[in-house]
């Protein structure tokens, strides 16, 4: 079973409000990135909560996806993948890492990653844009005990750095997988209907 972990845990910062809960399209940015995640190949979406989690929670109810909290949020992104793979069945086997402010990346991105998870035997599956790493990123479940024991400090990196033998990357032709809504002007730009569109 391969599984979406949505990150929907942060405080939105630099946004200056909950930037999950913005409006995006017909509904708002984290519905978007889980009707992503559900309308791909992956069996189930896992999204990990912290920050205004009954709120985030609350729009993703009729989603059908599963749900679990990370206390710890505020330590990092690395915390959140964490929680989100220490709360994976046993039946997992891998998970697409997918960031909950990327609500522009089609299902298609998702399925391409997984494509290549199983064309190339790897263990981590990076997508890249014109030679530059983005996500999804997706983490075969032989590491899931590995991960558990990162310092959240320092990020996953760390489990890339420690198996660059056993990484793929997933040349795509989407640059939305090295974009990510951060700041206001991230937004005004992001809901732009000419966002990254090809003409």
């Amino acid at each position: 079973m391969i599984w979406a972990v949505v990150l929907a845990a942060g405080e939105s910062r630099r946004m200056g409000t909950q930037k999950l809960l913005l409006p995006f399209g017909d509904a708002t940015v984290v519905e978007a990135v889980v009707k992503a995640a559900l309308g791909s190949r992956v069996d189930r979406a896992m999204v990990v909560l912290g920050a205004d989690a009954r709120e985030v929670r609350a729009k993703l109810a009729p989603s059908g996806a599963d749900f679990t909290v990370n206390e710890d949020h505020g330590r990092g992104m690395l915390s959140s993948v964490q929680a989100g793979f220490a709360a994976l069945g046993e039946g997992a086997e891998a998970a697409v890492v997918m960031l909950g402010d990327q609500p522009f990346l089609p299902s298609a991105v998702v399925d391409a990653v997984i494509a290549a998870y199983r064309a190339s035997g790897k263990g981590i599956v990076i997508p890249t844009f014109q030679g530059r790493r983005g996500h999804p990123v997706l983490v075969d479940m032989k590491y899931r005990a590995e991960v558990l024991g990162l310092d959240p400090s320092d990020g996953l990196r760390q489990l890339m750095r420690a198996h660059p033998d056993d990484i793929h990357e997933a040349d795509v032709a989407d640059a939305n997988v090295l974009r990510d809504l951060d700041t206001p002007e991230d937004y005004k730009d992001g809901v732009k209907p000419t966002f990254f569109r090809k003409k």
